[in-house]
């Protein structure tokens, strides 16, 4: 048997990829393993692309429904979109290819609250589940199931599934095990009780999966790495974001609003967000905790330096860079690191409860503070709402960053309108830009607008948004929330038209 599955039932179940990919049939509900690119199956992806290229050479449909924890590679749904083998994929991607046929109508795509997922599933409102498809780190003699780098919604698929496919990934650290706190509660309304969660670092389940072994219908061993993106340097504009995003919470902590040690911190990933970590481990503050989504190479540092007392998330999303420092460091972060599936880690009871400070990216903001995170010209879109949502109702603070343009400055992140709503005003408590820092707390419309205009708009663009609210204010049919309906929009048509939002008239 092999060292990573030590259990001889589960050994007399080994198949290759290419085996157990038939399992997978036309018109299936498959939940596979995956949170932003961690952690998703390395193998039977390939094989089943290769399984549905020969059925639909023969003339049969082949597609199949795809529910994940998150955004997984372009081993998953790069190579299964690429074969048109995809249905309706649910609930979160960033993969070109992917995202090209969500774009083009050519598959079906449902964006969600990540945090919502397993429990929508577990109601009965997506169906059966036909197959779970989990990458594993090893099976333990008793067979238990240890967890590989990500935990998303893997408890409920193998909960739910009527069949199971185990990928055994040698590449996965051993040292993950004990990290993980999987949570065994399955009751449903009416019957649930509280979450035993008081703090990011309570441990109120167990270590590991479980799965009957009459379920699994396939064990197969893998040795590959997840997708792994070079640590990029933040820039000048990140740079900027989390100065004035230390500097708000400095004069929280003055203020009396939060403790000196801040409170439970999350945070997207990105560029903006490994900045603000790396600004963190710069500062004063200290035994900071995090109970957030990811832990990227900036919070791993946090952690490793002792700045971060504790992360609790239900994935990694390490460079190459950051695999090898946590390898190093990894007896040291097994205490300080607990990975969760995220019906918990984004659970909005938790996050209301712990009172956590949501850190998340835009891709633009309006005049009011209402926040456009998935779809850009309010038709495409770029990836999904992710866990933003789950954080942002419930946080203590909500705070939603990028850069005040991109494209070169050919587009402004804050415009009169958005052109899709995820997160409403009522929902958004701080916006941060380059250009400075709107606190949105306790402002009517007009006064929100007048903040923004005054402290987060690139120069470039202040005066036409200035304008466009000056007559708003006067013109508009209602003056509570000041808009004119012909123009609300013409800076997302302008650079549909042009290529540019920047008015030829005012620049001209």
């Amino acid at each position: 048997m092999s060292n990573r599955i030590r259990h001889p039932g589960f050994a007399a179940l080994r198949l290759s990829a290419a085996e157990a990919a038939q399992r997978i049939r036309h018109g299936m509900t498959v939940g596979m393993s995956g949170f932003t690119g961690a952690g998703y199956p390395k193998a039977i992806p390939g094989a089943l692309a290769e399984h549905i290229t020969a059925r639909h050479a023969q003339g049969e449909p082949f597609r199949i429904t795809v529910l994940t924890g998150a955004s997984t590679a372009p081993e998953l749904d790069g190579v299964l979109a690429r074969v048109d083998g995809i249905e309706l994929r649910v609930p979160f991607q960033s993969d070109p290819e992917l995202r090209g046929r969500i774009n083009s109508g050519a598959l079906e795509y449902m964006d969600i609250h990540l945090g919502q997922l397993a429990e929508k599933v577990r109601y009965g409102f997506f169906g059966k589940v036909d197959v779970a498809v989990i990458e594993i780190s090893a099976i333990l003699e008793d067979g238990r199931l240890v967890p590989s780098s990500s935990v998303g919604n893997n408890k409920t698929w193998l909960d739910m599934a009527d069949a199971v496919i185990l990928e055994v990934n040698r590449w996965q650290p051993e040292a993950l095990e004990g990290m993980h706190d999987i949570y065994y509660d399955g009751a449903l309304p009416p019957a649930r009780q509280p979450i035993p969660l008081v703090h990011p670092g309570d441990r109120i389940g167990e270590p590991y999966l479980s799965v009957p072994l009459e379920k699994v219908v396939a064990v197969v061993e893998t040795d590959a790495p997840d997708r792994n993106s070079p640590f990029k340097q933040p820039d000048a504009a990140s740079k900027a974001i989390a100065d004035h995003l230390l500097d708000f919470l400095r004069f929280e902590v003055k203020a009396g609003r939060i403790p000196g040690n801040l409170l439970p911190i999350q945070s997207g990933v990105g560029n903006i967000a490994n900045a603000f970590m790396q600004g963190l481990g710069e500062s004063e503050f200290t035994g900071l905790t995090a109970f957030t989504e990811v832990i990227q190479d900036g919070m791993l540092e946090l952690l490793i330096s002792g700045k971060l007392a504790l992360a609790a998330a239900t994935s990694f999303s390490l460079s190459p860079v950051g695999i090898e420092r946590f390898n190093e460091h990894a007896e040291f972060l097994r205490k300080r690191i607990v990975l969760r599936q995220q019906g918990i880690s984004n659970h909005p009871e938790l996050i209301r409860r712990l009172g956590c400070i949501a850190l998340n990216g835009m891709l633009e903001a309006d005049i009011y503070g209402n926040v456009n995170s998935t779809h850009t010209l309010g038709t495409q879109m770029m990836n999904g709402i992710g866990g933003s949502g789950d954080f942002a109702r419930n946080a203590y603070l909500s705070v939603f960053m990028a850069p005040s343009v991109a494209k070169n400055g050919l587009i402004s992140t804050l415009v009169p309108m958005v052109s899709h709503v995820d997160h409403t005003e009522h929902d958004v408590s701080v916006i941060v830009t380059d250009q400075g820092l709107a606190d949105l707390r306790m402002l009517s419309p007009k006064q929100r607008a007048k903040a923004i205009l005054e402290r987060c708009v690139h120069p470039s663009y202040r005066d036409a948004l200035g304008d466009y609210i000056e007559r708003a204010n006067r013109d508009s049919f209602g003056k509570h929330t000041p808009h004119l309906l012909a123009e609300a929009l013409s800076w997302h048509e302008r650079y549909r038209l042009t290529g540019s939002m920047l008015n030829p008239e005012a620049v001209g």
